[in-house]
């Protein structure tokens, strides 16, 4: 059921009240124009969350890519979480994962032909992606993880909220897993409840929607995971998810939210037997001591099934037995949208991206700048933003 996987951690209420208190006063000082958010002539989508980690950004970013890269040059800006670089770094096919980190180098793995950046400072990883003499300059920028960066004003700010984590139950670190007030979703354009059961009921949307109370020009999508075939790491091979069934299966995970990866698995016929490490986690030597240990003692038939963004960043490691080197494959997923909201979801990504495109703006500032005689007028500038579209 929706909101299963919180835990509050009741004796820690205190302290979440004074991280409170600093989080507010510091949305108090972008609401006020102390503290400056800017806007950008490129069509900028913001995917976040305010809970720490585990809503599904990396595979929604995906859906956004693959909806959008083959009519505009599209570019993923992330932080590079854990990356052993400072400062903008765009990446290229010989880029390291360490210099980018591990959910920004997947992307890249899987998409090639797009372009793929880290930088802190979102502001200037958009003008470096965006220069105006870079004939590879982008026509689309999609942040990652970058619903608290305020300093950035998107025009679509997507937020999403995990199923099993609703935000509206949840409290704030260090007692829950927020990391900010609920009625921060106030900033958000799109909301979508990630992770839902595929067989979800339709009292269980009606229920959400309500208690999600959003604002009238905020809409509420559904959407779900969808699992691949699975792709053997060190080799070609593809499984189909049916050769699950009845095998026993190591399930090694460093993400935030393994839990509904073991049900779902479990559902398919696997009999886990579960090796989890905090998100984003290194792979060490003792590590890989226990991973050729653990599935050297279960028994026949077996395999060890891991994450996307585990796998990169157990390609390099070294000490894997051969055994577990042959038998280890990864789980690629997908997001679909639930209700028939598919089409409504990208009708809006697209034609927000297409109106406020780069040769859609040129237009317009060439028509604004047209002698007054013209038979166009022009409305003078304005915003970019997804709620005057």
């Amino acid at each position: 059921m929706e909101g299963d996987f919180i835990k509050i951690n009741e004796w820690l209420l205190p302290l979440s009240w004074l991280y409170g208190l600093g989080v507010k006063a510091r949305n108090q000082l972008f609401e006020l124009g102390v503290l400056k958010s800017r806007s950008f002539k490129t069509p900028v989508i913001s995917v976040g969350n305010i809970t720490v980690g585990g809503a599904g950004k990396t595979p929604h970013v995906e859906y956004l890519i693959r909806l959008l890269k083959d009519q505009h040059k599209v570019a993923v800006l992330s932080r590079g979480y854990k990356r052993k670089s400072k400062g903008f770094v765009r990446a290229d096919k010989d880029t390291p994962m360490r210099m980018i980190g591990d959910e920004p180098f997947q992307m890249k793995q899987k998409f090639p032909d797009i372009t793929v950046a880290v930088d802190r400072d979102r502001c200037h990883g958009i003008d470096e992606l965006t220069d105006s003499n870079d004939k590879e300059a982008a026509d689309v920028i999609l942040l990652d993880d970058a619903f608290q960066h305020r300093y950035v004003k998107p025009g679509i700010n997507i937020l999403l909220v995990d199923y099993h984590r609703l935000i509206i139950y949840d409290k704030l670190m260090p007692a829950g897993r927020l990391r900010e007030p609920k009625d921060g979703k106030s900033r958000a354009d799109i909301v979508i409840i990630t992770k839902c059961p595929a067989d979800l009921k339709p009292i269980d949307y009606r229920v959400i929607t309500k208690a999600m109370n959003l604002f009238p020009y905020q809409e509420l999508f559904f959407s779900t995971i969808d699992y691949c075939p699975l792709k053997q790491l060190f080799g070609g091979e593809e499984l189909p998810l049916e050769q699950l069934n009845d095998k026993h299966v190591l399930l090694l995970t460093g993400i935030a939210s393994p839990k509904q990866m073991q049900e779902d698995l479990t559902a398919m016929g696997a009999k886990i037997n579960a090796l989890s490490y905090a998100d984003h986690h290194q792979f060490h030597k003792k590590d890989i001591r226990r991973i050729n240990e653990v599935f050297a003692s279960m028994a026949e038939p077996k395999m060890i099934v891991t994450t996307e963004k585990d796998a990169v960043r157990l390609e390099d490691v070294e000490g894997l037995s051969d055994e577990v080197r042959k038998s280890i494959y990864k789980l690629p997923i997908k997001v679909s949208f639930m209700l028939d909201q598919e089409e409504e979801f990208n009708h809006k990504i697209t034609g927000y991206v297409r109106k406020n495109s780069r040769n859609s703006i040129l237009v317009k500032e060439k028509d604004e700048h047209k002698p007054q005689n013209s038979h166009h007028t022009g409305n003078g500038p304005r915003t970019i933003s997804f709620r005057n579209n």
